[in-house]
């Protein structure tokens, strides 16, 4: 638990009294902030209103926050079971994406069916905004000295030209540790740029969401094998077997992070998905004749009843 960890930087980034603001907040609110408009700004242009862009917001991250915690605390329920006051305890981390999104789009979904829209055409406007936001909270990630990879040396780190600020946060207890939270927060920065430029080229309704899942997934299956703190259950050797030759090209730069218990990362599993579920619906939605709007398409639906 980083409870045993001496950070270099205090996670806490005000105290009020008994009241503590933790830059893991901070962080995260501000990726939800920024999140929001630009969703808000793109919204507009494709027809979707910003008073609804905003409700949804309010929805959807309490979901997205229960779900990223009972996922986590789900899968580390060995100890949760005797600790069940850190539970709710999420400014110590343990917020796993997958149950965000599960728990996010579960009432997103919802939601816009309420109102009349179509869930892909706000999937795809919200979309950037979702990586963004994950590229963002992974220095909370940092602060919190969580999400890490395996042991490294200084010169290692050093090698990478990271600015000392980030090479001494990744010294913990002595031993230097792979700075994967960077990794992924910049694997998703490019991603987000990626999906912004998706927009040129208008592809077809739902494809800008898919090809979200496709990138992170990619990125998250590969950086995830770096790491210490993976999410793990037993699964059949077979399966193992599979998941590690996919991830074996990385053993020529890099060494496996080791897992506690279990011979499965769950979030390389769900990743592996995730992925193959992305590109299936993007060339199966195409090849059946699906995917007929495309992203600037209007919304019918949605049009008439602002006129009306």
């Amino acid at each position: 638990m980083i409870s045993s960890y001496l950070a270099v930087i205090n996670p806490v980034a005000l105290e009020l009294g008994p009241l503590k603001i933790h830059w893991y907040g901070i962080i995260m609110g501000t990726a939800v902030l920024l999140g929001l408009l630009l969703a808000i700004r793109e919204g507009k242009r494709r027809g979707v209103k910003e008073d609804d862009l905003i409700d949804l917001v309010f929805w959807v991250i309490p979901a997205a926050i229960i779900g990223a915690r009972l996922y986590y605390v789900l899968f580390e329920w060995s100890y949760y079971k005797d600790h069940l006051s850190e539970i709710i305890a999420i400014w110590n981390g343990g917020l796993a994406i997958h149950g965000g999104l599960i728990g996010a789009i579960v009432v997103g979904y919802w939601y816009v069916k309420r109102k009349n829209i179509s869930f892909l055409k706000v999937a795809d406007i919200i979309a950037p905004s979702i990586i963004l936001g994950q590229a963002i909270g992974r220095w909370g990630n940092f602060l919190n000295q969580e999400a890490h990879g395996g042991e490294v040396g200084r010169n290692f780190l050093e090698s990478l030209h990271l600015p000392n600020f980030i090479i001494d946060q990744m010294q913990i207890n002595g031993i230097y540790y792979h700075p994967t939270f960077l990794y992924e927060s910049i694997w998703n920065l490019v991603g987000f740029i990626l999906l912004l430029m998706m927009r040129r080229f208008n592809p077809k309704r739902g494809e800008i969401f898919f090809t979200y899942f496709a990138w992170y997934s990619l990125g998250r299956f590969f950086i995830e094998g770096l790491r210490t703190d993976s999410l793990t259950f037993t699964g059949p050797g077979w399966l193992e077997s599979i998941l590690n030759g996919l991830w074996s090209p990385m053993q020529v730069m890099f060494t496996a992070g080791g897992m506690d218990s279990g011979n499965i990362r769950v979030a390389q599993f769900i990743s592996l998905l995730l992925m193959l579920g992305a590109i299936f619906m993007i060339v199966w939605r195409r090849a059946r004749g699906i995917a007929k709007e495309s992203y600037r398409d209007p919304d019918q639906v949605r049009e008439q009843l602002i006129e009306g």
